[in-house]
C-alpha cells in the first residue's frame, strides 16, 4: 500500500541566514564543511531538506553561483541523498530581482525559496514573473514560494488567478514576526495567514526569536511543515541558548512524536513536489 504523504511532517532546517555572523554563536556554520557537517547532524536527527545560504570571503551574504556549487557538492558528499538541498535567493539588501532570477536560472538546483515580493517588481512585471514560474516548473525545480504577511498571500492568489503562476506543486512559507517589534513572533501570528490561505499548496511556517517552537508547535497541529534552526532563533524553548541546529531539531522530532506525525524523508519531498 502506498503511504500517504500529506500528513508527514517536514522538517527543513536554516542553519545560518544571510546576517549571523560566528560572533552570534560558535556553532553558526558558514564554510561549505562546516555546513555540510551540520546537514549531516540534522538529516540524523530528523530533518528532510537544508535551506541553505553561503558567504563570500568577507561573510557578506552571496547568490554567486560558483559558491554554491561548492558548498552543495560538500553538502551532498556528506549526506548523499538523504536531504534536499534548498538553496535561497534572498536579496539580503544586496541583490536585485534580476539578478536573483539569473542566479536561479545559471544554477539550477534541486530546490529553491524564492520570495514573492522581492521578484514581484515593476522591473521584472508579470510578464516576466509568468516566465519565470513557468521555467521553474518545467524544470522541476521544487519552489516554496515566501509569504511574510496576509498581502503576500493575497497577492500569490491573485497572481494565480491570473495565470501569472502556472498550476504546479509549489511550497509555501509563511513567515511569522518578520515585521514585529524586534522580530519576535508569536503562535497568534499564524492565525491571520491560516483564515487568508485558500489554496490547496501545503505550507510550512518559519519564525523569529524564542517562541520559535511554540509557533511550530501551533503550525504542526494544523497540519503545516517547519523551518527552524539558527537563521530566526538561537534558543531552545526553555529559553537556554541552543548548543547547535541539531538541538532545534530534535525538538521537533520529538513534538512530531507526540503529535502522532510521521516525518517527511527526501524521498518523500522529491515524489511530492517534483
Amino acid at each position: 500500500m502506498k503511504r500517504n504523504t500529506m500528513d508527514e511532517l517536514i522538517i527543513t532546517v536554516a542553519p545560518n541566514g544571510a546576517y549571523k555572523q560566528a560572533a552570534d554563536h560558535p556553532a553558526l556554520p558558514l564554510t561549505p564543511a562546516s555546513l555540510a557537517a551540520t546537514a549531516k547532524q540534522c538529516c540524523e536527527a530528523g530533518a528532510a531538506m537544508l535551506h541553505l545560504h553561503i558567504r563570500d570571503a568577507t561573510g557578506r551574504h552571496s547568490l554567486d553561483v560558483a559558491g554554491y556549487r561548492e558548498a552543495l557538492r560538500a553538502v551532498r558528499a556528506a549526506v548523499g541523498d538523504a536531504m534536499v538541498l534548498q538553496v535561497t535567493s534572498e536579496a539580503a539588501k544586496v541583490y536585485q530581482a534580476r539578478e536573483q532570477i539569473v542566479m536561479v536560472r545559471e544554477l539550477r538546483p534541486e530546490a529553491v525559496s524564492i520570495g514573492l515580493r522581492e521578484l514581484d517588481q515593476p522591473e521584472i512585471g508579470e510578464s516576466g514573473l509568468a516566465h519565470f514560474f513557468a521555467w521553474l516548473a518545467a524544470e522541476r525545480i521544487m519552489t516554496q514560494v515566501i509569504l511574510y504577511d496576509t498581502a503576500d498571500v493575497l497577492r500569490w492568489q491573485a497572481l494565480q488567478k491570473a495565470g501569472v503562476i502556472p498550476d504546479a506543486p509549489w511550497f509555501l512559507l509563511f513567515v511569522l514576526g518578520r515585521y514585529s517589534a524586534g522580530q519576535v513572533s508569536s503562535p497568534h501570528d499564524l492565525l491571520p495567514f491560516v483564515q487568508a490561505h485558500s489554496g490547496p499548496e501545503p505550507w510550512a511556517v518559519c519564525a523569529f526569536g524564542a517562541a520559535e517552537h511554540a509557533c511550530m508547535a501551533a503550525a504542526m497541529a494544523l497540519g503545516g511543515h517547519v523551518r527552524v534552526g539558527f537563521e530566526n532563533n538561537l534558543f531552545l524553548k526553555d529559553g537556554s541558548v541552543a548548543p547547535d541546529n541539531t538541538a532545534l531539531v530534535r525538538q521537533i522530532t520529538s513534538l512530531a512524536t507526540a503529535l502522532g506525525r510521521p516525518l517527511a524523508t527526501a524521498a518523500s519531498l522529491r515524489e511530492r513536489f517534483r
